[in-house]
């Protein structure tokens, strides 16, 4: 058992499945699935930032449960339509982060599970290329210009040799 006053969550091992919410109270968090798109450079970890389409600040590539995905392959989607990359991905959960999302004029809490992915192409055009800015940048710069903490611990925390991926 966790914590006294806590439940414990058992992630199973096997095929990955979608995840279907049910959110009838609109008040309640939302999930969302991220990517953390990387590549190794002269030995050294890169990651991919871009911008959000709003305020202009720094995030990764992340959005919505798709019907028929699954988790890491929401995040895969995510990853071409806002960012142009595609890799190797992995199904296993780097961490997970929180934010609050503006939307409706309100304010929506969203919990974002992320999941790596090795770019192994980089696409000059894509989606969403006129709404925002990528930049490759270390790890270390990548956990300095993203506002959630617990998205600057993944950053900092990235070991990509531990990442299990596939086509």
């Amino acid at each position: 058992m966790g914590i006294k006053g806590t439940k414990t969550v058992t992630i199973a091992k096997g095929k990955p499945r979608p995840i279907r919410l049910s959110l009838s109270d609109k008040r309640s968090v939302r999930t969302q699935f991220g990517a953390l798109p990387y590549r190794l450079r002269d030995g050294k970890v890169e990651v991919l930032l871009i911008t959000t389409r709003g305020s202009g600040r720094w995030i990764i590539p992340k959005g919505w449960p798709m019907d028929g995905e699954t988790p890491a392959g929401s995040a895969a989607k995510e990853a071409f339509e806002e960012a142009g990359v595609e890799g190797k991905l992995s199904h296993d959960v780097l961490g997970f982060y929180s934010y609050s999302k503006s939307h409706d004029g309100g304010r929506l809490p969203c919990v974002v599970a992320v999941f790596p992915l090795k770019v192994k192409k980089q696409h000059k055009s894509f989606p969403e290329q006129g709404q925002r800015r990528r930049k490759w940048v270390s790890q270390k710069k990548a956990a300095q210009l993203v506002w959630e903490p617990e998205l600057r611990r993944i950053l900092r925390g990235f070991d990509p040799s531990g990442a299990k991926q596939t086509q």
